[in-house]
């Protein structure tokens, strides 16, 4: 993989995987564009070099959301810290229906991304779903603090983001103020529920991505990793700021951009 290609997937990878525009629609689409994304033994490769850009997203939230990771670590001592254990149930209740879904279908989520113009057609239902809070739940956008009810719905909500060009971050924030959360909470849940989702998959490529580290590519994953970082901190800023505006349907005119652009270039290809 040349290093260029590794560093520009790796900017992209970081922005749209938080702004709610899907990384995994836009990297696959890039990937598609660039000449990337293979068959067969080249496929196991894109794979694993999403899950290392994957990594690099995962520590900028550990990095930004430092100081309320430390105090939910801390509530497993601390009996008064009754909030926080709260927390950590729900955000274990919220990651059950991606896990089962993920695991019922993985072949069909994991051969989406070899279909560019399935890509362009889900970034057009992203771009109605950033729609909706502006339609349906403007009244109650500030009106509730975070509860159960939010969790459960955030987590089905993260369940259909497997499929590229669905945006985790976009369904799930949405599925949070639709049911009457307060934008601030639902947005730190939805970059939260990110963790233990990006853990997992993790854990179950870890010997796919020692090989990777090991071999010719490892400057490039590096490099790639070091990309996402540095613009997946710039994203969460901006996705925070920008729901405090109350601006989050831009995102979704820019999505219906991107998905017929998509759809029209490679349906004539």
């Amino acid at each position: 993989m040349e290093i260029w290609k590794a560093i520009l997937v790796g900017i992209v990878q970081g922005l749209s995987e938080f702004l709610p525009v899907s990384s995994s629609g836009h990297i696959a689409l890039l990937q598609h564009a660039l000449g990337m994304r293979e068959a067969g033994e080249g496929a196991q490769q894109d794979i694993t070099f999403e899950l290392v850009l994957h990594l690099g997203t995962f520590l900028s939230v550990v990095i930004y959301f430092r100081r309320r990771l430390a105090g939910l670590l801390l509530c497993l001592w601390q009996k008064e810290r009754k909030e926080d254990r709260t927390m950590i149930l729900w955000l274990v209740m919220a990651t059950v229906p991606a896990t089962v879904a993920f695991f019922s279908a993985r072949d069909l989520f994991e051969g989406a991304y070899d279909n560019p113009i399935l890509v362009g057609g889900c970034l057009l239902v992203t771009g109605v779903i950033l729609l909706l809070p502006k339609l349906f739940a403007r009244e109650s956008r500030e009106s509730r603090e975070f509860g159960m009810r939010q969790a459960i719905w955030m987590g089905v909500a993260q369940s259909l983001a497997i499929l590229p060009g669905i945006s985790r971050s976009g369904a799930t924030i949405t599925a949070g103020l639709l049911a009457g959360g307060k934008a601030s909470k639902a947005a730190e849940f939805s970059f939260l529920m990110f963790l233990p989702a990006i853990g997992g998959g993790t854990l179950l490529k870890l010997r796919e991505l020692k090989d990777v580290m090991q071999g010719e590519a490892a400057a490039a994953y590096l490099l790639g990793f070091m990309a996402a970082f540095v613009s997946g901190l710039f994203a969460v800023y901006l996705v925070l700021k920008t729901i405090q505006k109350g601006k989050f349907e831009y995102f979704g005119y820019y999505c219906f951009l991107v998905g017929v652009v998509a759809m029209i270039y490679f349906g004539t290809r």
